[in-house]
């Protein structure tokens, strides 16, 4: 029987993102049976796969609805049919109010601020929409990002949501970094006091990332957690202690295309297919499962270079290779299509219904 990584290199050609749907299955299990022993809705965030399917495979396991980063994320997930998303991320704009608008009119929409100007435009776009928008206050408890630094910013940002007409205080999100949680616990204590004195309620605490889920119920009175790579797993999330090379369940497959030295070797996905993130530690760009001992070194726009210096056994020009990528997100966006399979068989070829959208 052939393999399968020369069947996909013959019939559907490389470089190609791969998804096993049996790990999928598992990884998605996984995370909803976290949360559901911890009674914390599970709302995955689709900035890492972008597939309506995919999004639906964790809604139909147990997600509470899902989350996105962009407007135009959410557009797509609302024409695939899911109803419940929530937008983690600062809107501005008169033309993204009224896509807001449009999109409240299809789904059950909630968004997050940081700040009194986007509190102002989301009024505009419940304005539009002619019914009430749910909004979160964005907090920083520690990871320096977007969101509000103080508890006192939160709740003058909380009482001003309130105190707008169309929308709707629904309470706290956050993503604090993973030895944060004692941080975390007192901002949020803060500002539940401060809340009730003026007669606010916080409904809904929102936690994220895939490698706090580690820490899942640390967070007092949390209601609900973001996770994304978590359906893919990668190279960070082994390195944070979250997953195991079996719970990877997208490689890129690549040809190598050149040899030209004994110690050095050319992929066909370079940096338009990889990604150059390097956090957690990590040397190299991705983890070859054939060859170990290689590392992906740096990269052109269509070259990945190897570094075969540490290999006893070296990849031969023609030879196809499977590589599990640092960072998965940024890799799933760059392409038009996911091939799934199961074992040695090819499933399907999906189109990613979300890359690209940016805005």
């Amino acid at each position: 029987m052939e393999p399968l990584k020369m069947r996909i290199a013959r019939e559907i050609g490389t470089p190609a993102l791969v998804v096993d749907l049996d790990v999928v299955e598992r990884n998605i299990a996984k995370v909803q049976a976290l949360c559901d022993a911890k009674g914390i809705a599970n709302r995955p965030h689709i900035k890492t796969h972008k597939s309506v399917l995919l999004a639906k495979m964790q809604r139909d396991a147990g997600a509470k609805g899902i989350t996105c980063q962009k407007i135009g994320e959410a557009e797509a997930m609302a024409e695939g049919g899911l109803d419940d998303i929530f937008i983690s991320y600062n809107l501005l704009g008169e033309e993204k109010m009224a896509r807001l608008a449009a999109l409240m009119n299809k789904a059950r929409m909630s968004v997050a601020a940081d700040n009194p100007l986007v509190v102002e435009h989301l009024a505009t776009a419940a304005a539009l929409a002619g019914h009430d928008l749910h909004v979160l206050v964005e907090c920083d408890t520690g990871r320096k990002r977007a969101g509000v630094e103080t508890s006192a910013e939160a709740i003058t940002l909380a009482k001003k949501i309130a105190a707008t007409p169309g929308l709707v205080f629904d309470g706290l999100m956050m993503y604090p970094p993973e030895d944060g949680a004692a941080i975390s616990n007192a901002f949020i204590a803060e500002v539940r006091a401060g809340l009730r004195e003026v007669g606010l309620d916080i409904r809904v605490i929102s936690s994220g990332g895939t490698p706090n889920l580690l820490n899942l119920g640390s967070l007092d009175g949390q209601t609900e957690h973001r996770a994304g790579t978590s359906i893919f797993n990668d190279r960070m999330m082994m390195a944070a202690g979250f997953a195991s090379m079996e719970e990877c369940a997208l490689r890129i497959y690549t040809t190598v295309v050149s040899r030209g030295g004994p110690e050095r070797g050319i992929l066909d996905a370079g940096s338009k297919v990889f990604t150059t993130d390097t956090g957690w530690g990590l040397k190299g760009y991705g983890h070859i499962l054939e060859h170990p001992e290689a590392e992906v070194a740096r990269f052109a726009e269509e070259h990945g270079f190897l570094d075969l210096a540490r290999c006893n056994d070296r990849p031969k020009v023609g030879d196809v290779v499977r590589v599990i990528p640092n960072h998965i997100c940024p890799v799933v966006n760059v392409v038009g299509a996911l091939v799934l399979v199961r074992g040695e068989e090819i499933v399907e070829r999906i189109d990613v219904e979300a890359r690209g959208r940016l805005t």
